[in-house]
């Protein structure tokens, strides 16, 4: 008998980005539906909670409808539905995860509810069709900078974390202390190209006793001092230097750290996600580093690094293959670690 195929619906919503897919077989995207809000929340200089919240609200629905009829399937054609119920910002998390219950009752479909960091990993299954377990995942955001061994499909070990800031929030503190204004990221890797990275000589922190954990505020306070110095003495400082050195300082930090890990595991399969992980500077030298160790690297399109559904509807699959089923209890987990269940 042939095997079915199976196709999930999914929701994100975690910060401030409303999107569903339809995704077969956890690899193969039919839709993928993305309606962001960056312009709003560049006039804050941030994300506002409250306003990604309401926009969430509005937009949902219309974006579920979107991404069914892009895939060309209906919903009862759904095998089961996955969200994002943890971590992120707790409103916008309450609207995905309040949608998807309702819709997985009127349509009686199973309810998968998934970890968003999972959700970062996953996009690489569909990037990589020959990618399997196990391997080391690299995760950079702006809210989370982990070192995961990924056992099996949904068993991860974190091996190393952040202790302060993420690379992704110093990113954006940098950019605004020097005038490029939100998101940091793509602004300081863009500017970077122009600039010396060797011109201004940063730290690069380590963590006695945890030598595969970051620690990123020390960097950010650094590049602070040194801009506040060039001011106080009438100095005109290079804003592209300032941006290639930080850049520079970040990515010998992570590089290394990822290469450490593939090495202490014996694992020659290293992937990288989450959104910092569209930066080119990082994804270069990664690419070489991993060259020169016969290390395999895995990367994900810029389009899946960021927040979408489709990453979503990767690890649903793998969470409902195994059996996982949520409630109509599932809530909104803000502070969600990875590895985690309900």
């Amino acid at each position: 008998m042939e095997k079915k195929d199976i196709l999930i619906l999914a929701i994100e919503s975690s910060c401030d980005e409303t999107a569903a897919a339809v995704v077969k077989n956890g690899r193969e995207v039919l839709s993928n539906i993305i309606s962001s809000q960056i312009d709003i929340h560049t006039l804050y200089g941030g994300v506002v909670p409250e306003i990604a919240s309401r926009k969430h609200v509005e937009r949902i629905n219309q974006v579920i409808k979107e991404a069914l009829s892009e895939a060309k399937v209906s919903l009862e054609e759904i095998d089961a539905i996955g969200v994002t119920y943890g971590p992120g910002l707790v409103g916008a998390l309450l609207v995905g995860v309040s949608t998807a219950k309702a819709l997985a009752f009127g349509a009686e479909k199973p309810l998968v509810g998934v970890h968003h960091i999972e959700g970062h990993i996953s996009a690489n299954y569909i990037c990589h069709n020959e990618l399997e377990p196990p391997f080391i995942c690299l995760v950079v955001s702006g809210g989370h900078t982990h070192l995961v061994v990924v056992n099996d499909y949904g068993e991860y070990e974190v091996i190393g974390r952040t202790r302060d800031d993420a690379a992704g929030e110093a990113f954006d503190k940098v950019a605004r202390a020097i005038g490029l204004g939100y998101p940091g990221g793509p602004k300081i890797d863009k500017l970077s190209k122009e600039g010396n990275m060797n011109a201004i000589e940063f730290p690069r922190a380590s963590v006695a006793g945890a030598p595969l954990d970051f620690s990123f505020s020390g960097l950010k306070s650094a590049v602070l001092n040194y801009i506040n110095s060039c001011k106080m003495k009438d100095i005109e400082y290079n804003k592209a230097d300032v941006a290639a050195s930080f850049q520079k300082a970040v990515v010998d930090v992570l590089v290394s750290h990822a290469i450490n890990a593939c090495n202490e595991r014996k694992i020659n399969k290293l992937a990288i996600a989450g959104g910092v992980a569209a930066n080119t500077g990082i994804r270069n030298a990664l690419v070489e580093e991993c060259k020169r160790s016969n290390i395999q690297f895995f990367s994900p399109s810029n389009i899946l690094c960021t927040d979408n559904a489709a990453m979503i509807g990767s690890a649903a699959y793998y969470e409902y293959i195994k059996g996982v089923r949520h409630g109509y209890d599932l809530n909104a987990v803000p502070g969600l670690k990875l590895g985690e269940r309900l």
